[in-house]
């Protein structure tokens, strides 16, 4: 359904909105910085000392009674990354009630150009693979964004970019997410164990009933959590999916008297853990890979990894630009015109930036293979940065567009916490600023007066 004329597109974002994708951000651009540190950390372990790294990597922890007589990287993969995608459970859950994607005009969009840059990088590993002869296994591993990779990148090369693309990069890493957890769940669950699956599905529905109840308390939740964790780990399911179905159930709207839902406080709370350590830790344990000169070359000759760097680099860009230029120009949405489509090009771009999700996509693809799932892993690495370096580049041509428009989000001359681009049709904001600006002229004509009197009293004779 086409919408208005007026519509814009990556326009100005509420003021509720704006905070909220700001401390949501400022969360995971500390937290994708821990993510590049562990990434370099783990790369420097197992090229300088790799069996020290494989026997931690490989040594084995937990209760084989229960099934669970796990790896350490298993545990951060299957474990760690089950709070993660808990995280992103509340944020598609809060998406979807309070966000983007409430409105089904507002989200077409975002979510066309999400589909499509999932859509595009497969196809593009699909066809390097028919064409090279190797395997199709691995289609889904370029699929997926690292938000906080990604935004780890604008803050090392210290670019600001408007709120309203961080937004849209949040959203498309929101719907990404989604998608990712579908891909894992149909196409990586191995033989199910129907009890145990039963299992989990009755825990979550207890999880369900007890947050309908209103019953707090971590005591609760924690132990049910681990409970139905280990069911969906020992039922075939990938037991990240746990993580996101509780997620999904969290109410993200707020009651009356309430200043934020109980999801927002939960993922508020979760959030630093999440990407402050478990998302560095499982990166520690799942980006050690050997890097030479012969491995980089393998990389850009077999079909295989040659496929996931191309569709990290190529297929992200091409699919997200163009999916968002079709979506925008079939619902006439206009553009802010405060931005230009080579904005969006270079948002297409830094979303190439795959790493955690990939990682995991990887290592399900092709378990079978340690040999072939490290030569992947290293495809990951180097595609990701790739995009990161052709996105720093793009975005630092606008650099300077960039600053001005955050300035002018920022800039709050009258003083009131509430940025001055929020309050320019309200009558009492203008009230506000001629008073300052009266005042500030008051100021200024008393500092004048004195300077004069100070200079004739040093001119008169004595």
């Amino acid at each position: 359904m086409p919408v208005s004329h007026d519509r814009k597109f990556l326009d100005r974002l509420s003021l509720p909105e704006r905070r909220y994708i700001a401390d949501a951000l400022r969360t995971e651009t500390v937290g994708g910085v821990l993510l590049l540190l562990a990434a370099v950390a783990a790369l420097v372990w197992a090229n300088t000392f790799g069996a020290g790294y494989e026997s931690v990597r490989d040594f084995h922890i937990g209760p084989a009674a229960l099934g669970l007589d796990l790896s350490i990287q298993h545990w951060a993969a299957d474990g760690l990354l089950a709070i993660f995608f808990f995280v992103a459970g509340i944020e598609l859950k809060r998406e979807l009630v309070a966000g983007e994607l409430r409105d089904p005009k507002a989200a077409a969009l975002p979510v066309v150009a999400a589909l499509c840059g999932m859509a595009a990088p497969a196809l593009v590993y699909t066809l390097v693979n028919v064409i090279g002869d190797g395997s199709p296994d691995g289609w889904a591993v370029p699929t997926a964004t690292d938000i906080a990779f990604a935004l780890a990148v604008l803050a090392v090369i210290g670019t600001s970019l408007p709120s309203a693309l961080r937004a849209f990069l949040l959203t498309l890493a929101v719907v990404d997410d989604l998608f990712a957890i579908l891909i894992i769940a149909i196409f990586f669950t191995s033989d199910l164990n129907f009890a145990a699956l039963g299992g989990a599905v009755a825990g979550l529905l207890v999880f369900w009933l007890l947050l309908r109840k209103g019953v707090r308390g971590w005591y609760v939740y924690v132990p049910l959590a681990l409970v139905v964790w280990g069911l969906m780990y020992n039922s075939g399911v990938h037991a990240t999916i746990a993580g996101v179905a509780m997620g999904l159930m969290l109410r993200c709207t707020t009651r009356e008297g309430e200043e934020h839902s109980p999801g927002e406080h939960i993922e508020h709370l979760v959030r630093p853990f999440s990407a402050g350590f478990a998302v560095p830790l499982f990166a520690l344990f799942s980006a050690g890979v050997s890097v030479s000169g012969g491995a980089i070359h393998d990389v850009f000759t077999q079909p295989v990894t040659l496929g996931v760097v191309l569709g990290l680099v190529v297929g992200k860009a091409i699919g997200i630009f163009g999916g968002t230029w079709l979506a925008a120009r079939f619902t006439r949405a206009e553009l802010n015109p405060d931005l230009a489509w080579p904005d969006v090009f270079a948002v297409a771009t830094l979303a190439g930036i795959g790493f955690t999700v990939s990682l995991l996509i990887g290592e399900l693809a092709f378990a079978g293979d340690a040999a072939l799932t490290d030569e992947v892993k290293a495809a990951v690495l180097i595609g990701s940065l790739l995009a990161a370096v052709l996105a720093s580049v793009l975005l630092k041509l606008r650099v300077r567009k960039y600053q001005a428009l955050c300035a002018d989000e920022e800039r709050d001359d009258d003083e009131d916490g509430i940025p001055d681009i929020y309050e320019q049709d309200n009558p009492e904001y203008h009230l506000r600023m001629a008073e300052i600006y009266e005042r500030k002229a008051a100021e200024h004509r008393q500092r004048a007066q004195l300077a004069g009197a100070s200079r004739d009293g040093a001119d008169r004779p004595a």
